[in-house]
């Protein structure tokens, strides 16, 4: 056969691929995993890098509550608003 002389031992049990056999597969495999682990991991220390933090608290943020009880200390609400705003926030 004229395929045979092409590509070597060609042995249609093991896909074709005489040489590498069920090995070849597995390899093959292996390397898209390994590609596309490699390709998320990329873009996600991309993100991190340029700062995309969606769910991530940052160390400057401040609680809401923090935030009303400093407002209330600096009298930029009075006692009822500060109270109200409380609940709101429970």
């Amino acid at each position: 056969m004229m395929l045979n002389g092409m590509m070597g031992n060609f042995d249609s049990t093991m896909m074709g691929w005489s040489g590498f056999g069920w090995f070849g597969w597995i390899f093959m495999v292996l390397w898209w995993v390994l590609l596309i682990v490699g390709i998320v991991a990329l873009i996600r220390w991309l993100g991190e890098k340029s700062g995309c933090h969606m769910h991530q608290r940052h160390e400057y943020e401040k609680p809401a509550l923090d935030i009303l009880k400093e407002r209330y200390a600096k009298s930029e609400i009075d006692r009822r608003e500060f109270e109200e705003k409380k609940k709101d926030l429970n």
